[in-house]
């Protein structure tokens, strides 16, 4: 956790209002965490917009670069612009508390609040669930299109099975 601390974002001694840090993310920052990416080469930066309330925070998140994907189709890597934004609310009470979406909990007693996690699962949403390469070219998609499964448009009557059939008789009878 101490190679976290680098994305502490220290309120105590900042005046209500807004204030504006910047974070630089490479492949060092995903390190950190135990977890496998579905990327490599990342090369990002990090807004964060911190508007200090007496009674609480609002954190914007704003995330915008370059992670190297790999297409499902050719399987060639290929870059691939990220951008993305969350908004937190952080709230102070007796212990720590993220089990609400788009608002946590931090301890009264805490002076920092790290965003490490929240770039992190930014940086995660951003990822697209289907990876297609730019470059794909229109003979992969043919080759693609072969090779695909083909969808028969003759669907099978479902057979019913007797012991209902006779069931519906005794229902039809009453």
């Amino acid at each position: 956790m101490d190679k976290l601390r680098n994305y502490d974002v220290s309120f105590s001694g900042l005046k209500t209002g807004k204030h504006q840090f910047k974070f630089e993310i490479d492949k060092t920052f995903f390190q950190l965490f135990d977890t496998e990416q579905e990327f490599t080469n990342p090369k990002i930066s990090v807004d964060v917009l911190l508007d200090k309330h007496t009674t609480f925070l609002e954190f914007e998140i704003k995330i915008d670069g370059i992670v190297e994907l790999v297409c499902d189709i050719t399987n060639d890597s290929f870059d691939h612009p990220i951008e993305n934004e969350i908004k937190v609310l952080v709230k102070f009470g007796e212990e720590y508390d993220d089990s609400e979406e788009d608002v946590i909990t931090i301890p009264t007693s805490d002076h920092a609040f790290n965003v490490a996690q929240l770039i992190y699962e930014n940086v995660a949403l951003s990822i697209p669930m289907k990876k297609v390469s730019p470059n794909i070219s229109d003979e992969d998609l043919e080759i693609l299109e072969k090779f695909s499964p083909k969808e028969t448009e003759e669907e099978e009557e479902p057979q019913s099975d007797p012991r209902w059939e006779a069931l519906k008789k005794l229902k039809d009878k009453n």
